[in-house]
C-alpha cells in the first residue's frame, strides 16, 4: 500500500473522532453579527494541540482570532497551498422554525444539525483534519501548506482573509488556495459573481392618502424606479472573458448548476441580478409618504463592472425630475468579480480525487462551475492567486434545521487531502 493511501486509509480509522470534533464546533455559537468566534475558535485550537501542531491566533478584532498554521514539506522547494475556511455563521435571530436548538450538533438519519454546520463549519473542520493528515506526512511532500481559519466572512473578511493577505501576503497566500465551502460534490467553482450593494433613498411630497392628485408618495416613485432599475440592470451587456463565456455554454456545466443551485441558474450564470432586499417607507396607511428607503443587492458577472451599472442608474434617476433620489454604496460589501482558470492542475487533481474516494456507486466527477455567491476566494483571485471550492452540498444552507451529510463531511476531508498530497509530489 503507498502511502497516499495510508493516509486515506488514517482518514477512513479516524472518521469517529472526526464527528465528534465537528459536533464541537457547530456547538460552540459564532454567529456574524454579533461576530465573536472565540469559543468555535478555541475548538480548532484544541484540536491543533491534541495533534501537537503549532499555530498562531492572530486577532485584529476582539474576540474574533483567526488561526493560521503552516509547514515546509520535507522534499524541498515546491508550491504552496493554502486551505482556507471561516468560523463565523449566519447569525439565528429568534429561532423561528427550527425544530431544535440551533447550536445543537445533533446526529440524525446520518446527518449533523446546526447554524453554520453548512456554511461553512463542515468545510473549515475538514480542511483542518486534511491539514493535520498532511503535517504529520510533511517529511514525504515538496512545498509547504498553510491552513487559515477565519473570523470574519460573513461580513466581509476585512478582519479575517483579507486582513491576513493584507499583512503576510505570500505566507498566507501562497501558490493556490482551497476553500470548502458548500457548493456540493459534483461541482469545483473557479468563479464567483462580484457584489454593488445600495441604499436607494426616494423623497417626495406628503400628503393625506385621499390627495394623491397632490403627490404620487415616495412609496409609489420608489415602485417605479425599482421597476425601471431592475428591466435595465438585468438587461445590460456583459464582456465575458471568452475562457469563462466558453465554460458557461457547456450543456453539463448548467446541468450540473441547475441541479446544484435550482431550476433556470444557467441563465442567470452569466447575466447580472438584482435582488431587491428590504423596503422601508410610510407612517400610516392614509398618509402619502414623503420617504422610502430600500436595499438592493446586485450581482456581477464578470465582465460587468459597478461604474456602468451606476451610470444606468444615474440615468434613470434623470428622468424623475420632481423627485429626490440619493444612492450610497455599501462599499465595504461591494466587490468585483473574480475566477480563476478552469484547467488549472489543482482542478482535475479535485475531480479525481473525488471520484476515487467516492463509493463506486456514486462516482461523478465534479464540474468546475461558477457560484452566484460570494466567498473569501475573491481576496486570493484579486491578488492573482488561483482559488477553488470543493464543499458538501449547499442544500439547507442559511435555512432553519440547517445539517450535513456526515458522508459529505468525510468525503470531502479525503479530497482535500489527497489532492493537496498529489498537487506537492510532483
Amino acid at each position: 500500500m503507498d502511502a497516499k493511501q495510508l493516509l486515506l486509509q488514517a482518514l477512513d480509522a479516524d472518521k469517529e473522532a472526526q464527528i465528534r470534533m465537528l459536533q464541537e464546533f457547530v456547538r460552540a455559537p459564532s454567529p456574524n453579527p454579533p461576530g465573536s468566534t472565540a469559543a468555535a475558535s478555541a475548538v480548532l485550537t484544541s484540536y491543533l494541540e491534541s495533534q501537537g501542531i503549532p499555530y498562531q491566533a492572530l486577532t485584529p478584532q476582539a474576540d474574533c482570532p483567526n488561526i493560521v498554521s503552516d509547514f515546509q514539506g520535507g522534499r524541498g522547494e515546491g508550491p504552496r497551498v493554502v486551505l482556507n475556511g471561516h468560523i463565523d455563521v449566519f447569525p439565528v435571530g429568534d429561532a423561528h422554525g427550527w425544530s431544535r436548538d440551533p447550536w445543537s450538533g445533533d446526529i440524525e438519519d446520518g446527518k449533523i444539525h446546526g447554524r453554520g454546520v453548512v456554511d461553512m463549519k463542515s468545510g473549515t473542520a475538514s480542511l483542518l483534519i486534511a491539514y493535520a493528515s498532511l503535517y504529520h506526512r510533511r517529511e514525504m511532500l515538496r512545498g509547504s501548506v498553510a491552513f487559515c481559519a477565519v473570523s470574519d466572512e460573513e461580513t466581509g473578511g476585512k478582519w479575517g482573509t483579507r486582513w491576513l493577505l493584507e499583512q503576510d501576503g505570500r505566507r498566507w497566500g501562497g501558490d493556490v488556495m482551497l476553500s470548502a465551502e458548500p457548493g456540493g460534490r459534483s461541482s469545483i467553482r473557479f468563479a464567483e459573481k462580484g457584489t454593488l450593494r445600495l441604499t436607494c433613498t426616494v423623497q417626495t411630497k406628503g400628503a393625506h392618502g385621499a390627495f394623491t392628485n397632490i403627490s404620487k408618495g415616495a412609496v409609489r416613485t420608489s415602485a417605479y424606479f425599482i421597476k425601471e432599475v431592475v428591466e435595465e440592470i438585468e438587461s445590460m451587456p456583459v464582456n465575458m472573458p471568452a475562457a469563462l463565456l466558453e465554460q458557461l455554454e457547456k450543456h453539463e456545466v448548467q446541468t450540473v448548476a441547475n441541479e446544484i443551485m435550482g431550476a433556470g441558474t444557467h441563465a442567470i450564470l452569466g447575466r447580472p441580478t438584482v435582488n431587491i432586499g428590504t423596503i422601508r417607507g410610510g407612517l400610516k396607511v392614509n398618509m402619502i409618504p414623503e420617504i422610502c428607503v430600500s436595499e438592493l443587492d446586485i450581482r456581477l458577472p464578470a465582465g460587468l463592472t459597478r461604474e456602468p451599472v451606476l451610470e444606468r442608474m444615474r440615468a434613470i434617476i434623470s428622468k424623475y425630475q420632481e423627485t429626490k433620489i440619493d444612492l450610497a454604496v455599501h462599499e465595504a460589501h461591494s466587490n468585483p468579480s473574480s475566477f480563476s482558470p478552469p484547467d488549472h492542475p489543482m482542478v482535475g487533481l479535485l475531480a479525481e480525487n473525488a471520484a476515487l474516494v467516492a463509493p463506486e456507486s456514486d462516482r461523478p466527477r465534479p464540474v468546475p462551475i461558477p457560484s452566484i455567491g460570494a466567498t473569501d476566494c475573491k481576496h486570493y483571485r484579486y491578488r492573482g492567486i488561483p482559488a477553488y471550492v470543493y464543499g458538501c452540498s449547499p442544500n439547507t444552507m442559511a435555512q432553519a434545521d440547517e445539517c450535513v451529510l456526515i458522508s459529505d463531511f468525510l468525503h470531502v476531508t479525503k479530497v482535500h487531502a489527497a489532492a493537496t498530497w498529489d498537487f506537492l509530489q510532483s
